[in-house]
């Protein structure tokens, strides 16, 4: 049995320090307060000076208040019965179901051994073109969606969940708007992909700490559900949220404050979490995909700027769309050269005339003359916009690519696209071949 201490040192906001012996980092402790007993987890050990993080915050706690060290660090609750359940960053129910207290496992622990690892070589289908044709979303990848504040990003998370062809979604919200999570709870509900989804919410108004609980948990259930033979799809919002958490208890805890008062070892955790992200050579496979939000739209702010050291690749999120243009998946070779024989093709001489319309319209904005053919990137532009890009489209990959071919028949002869003529003989619309300016 552990010892049970009631006597606090010192109460720094919702940090604590007790004088404690055979206590190691991370473990859970019981806090008994006069508003109740709250969990607490120690986060710092200086000789048998043992600093503790206070879930509940360090309201109402006292000097003379009991401290009991459970012996364990942070645990969470799994089997099928989490499916269709919503928790907070405690592990306890948001949605008045029953608290679950069978087989516990414990969150945060070490990533997957390589050599249990197989490469990513399997699609994920989305229903969004601008993922499924130009930056395929792969099995185990680690992917951050880049987004300005004020950009769609929960609604792009929350499209994915339903769509996503995966097994099981796990769904992690940190520093979420209370109005985000019912938003996020009443569409998954109204799609019917509740009852595929585990949902663990820390909202603005919960601890602190809870936070910082939230990527752990919903790892170490992706993981078990990854052993059990599942693919499942980890969607993280938002990792900036995760990270002023961690910079916030450093503060408190006096850390010496690295880039904009960020912690030295933003890195690290940042990777510890990305890193989760597998295919087992005998199971299922976990596949993460995290919002990071950039402050002042700032890439080089310390949280995209490290994120994308780690990632292979990552969505930029601007003004309402997947930008082709700073997106980028790198691992899509692996899979998009058994999709259909045109889809590479296709793919890159869509961006490459899509890049040329950006120049014509920059043309165009400082009063050049247009020519025949930047009249034709013009509506070429419009039509990528309209029918690729926007967020609205929701289209299986088949249909994605036969509407590229459209698109550019609809605007261009065959010989201007720049594509292969034996993939022009098989994909080329027919009502197309003697009318190519027709809409």
């Amino acid at each position: 049995m552990k010892k049970v201490y009631s006597k606090i040192e010192s109460i720094n906001g919702s940090v604590i320090t007790v004088k404690a012996e055979d206590v190691s980092y991370g473990e859970l402790a019981q806090v008994q307060t006069s508003f109740g007993s709250s969990l607490a987890q120690v986060n710092k050990l200086d000789g048998d000076l043992v600093s503790l993080q206070v879930f509940a915050g360090g309201r109402g706690v006292s000097t003379g208040d009991e401290v009991r060290f459970l012996g364990r660090e942070m645990q969470v609750s799994f089997s099928d019965d989490l499916l269709g359940r919503i928790f907070n960053g405690s592990g306890e129910p948001r949605d008045q179901g029953p608290m679950l207290k069978d087989n516990m496992v414990e969150i945060g622990g070490p990533s997957v051994n390589p050599s249990k690892r197989i490469m990513a070589k399997r699609m994920i289908r989305t229903g969004i073109p601008m993922i499924d044709v130009f930056n395929t979303l792969v099995v185990s990848q680690k992917l951050p969606i880049f987004s300005s504040s004020g950009e769609p990003y929960n609604e792009l998370l929350a499209r994915i969940a339903m769509q996503a062809e995966v097994d099981v979604i796990v769904l992690g919200g940190m520093g979420l708007k209370y109005d985000d999570y019912l938003y996020f709870k009443d569409t998954l509900e109204e799609a019917g992909a509740l009852s595929r989804t585990v949902m663990f919410v820390h909202t603005a108004a919960d601890p602190t700490v809870e936070c910082l609980m939230i990527p752990d948990m919903c790892l170490a259930v992706g993981e078990q559900f990854a052993l059990k033979g599942k693919d499942v799809l980890v969607l993280l919002t938002d990792m900036t949220n995760f990270a002023d958490a961690m910079k916030e208890i450093a503060i408190i805890q006096e850390q010496v404050p690295s880039n904009r008062g960020y912690p030295g070892d933003l890195y690290s955790q940042l990777a510890a979490r990305y890193e989760k992200a597998v295919d087992f050579d005998d199971a299922g496979s976990v596949t993460v995909l995290a919002v990071t939000t950039m402050p002042g739209d700032d890439v080089t702010h310390p949280v995209p700027d490290n994120t994308g050291y780690i990632t292979e690749g990552q969505f930029y999120l601007k003004h309402g769309r997947i930008e082709p243009f700073g997106s980028l998946s790198r691992l899509k070779q692996n899979v998009n050269g058994k999709t259909r024989e045109d889809h590479r093709a296709l793919m890159d001489n869509m961006i490459k005339l899509y890049a040329s319309y950006k120049d014509t319209l920059e043309k165009k904005s400082m009063g050049f003359m247009m020519s025949e053919w930047d009249g034709k990137l013009l509506k070429y532009g419009e039509l990528f916009e309209s029918r690729m890009m926007d967020l609205s489209v929701n289209i299986p990959l088949e249909e994605a690519l036969d509407n590229g071919w459209k698109i550019l028949s609809s605007c261009f002869t065959p010989e201007e696209t720049g594509i292969k003529s034996d993939l022009i003989k098989t994909f080329w619309p027919k009502d197309a071949q003697n009318n190519p300016s027709a809409d």
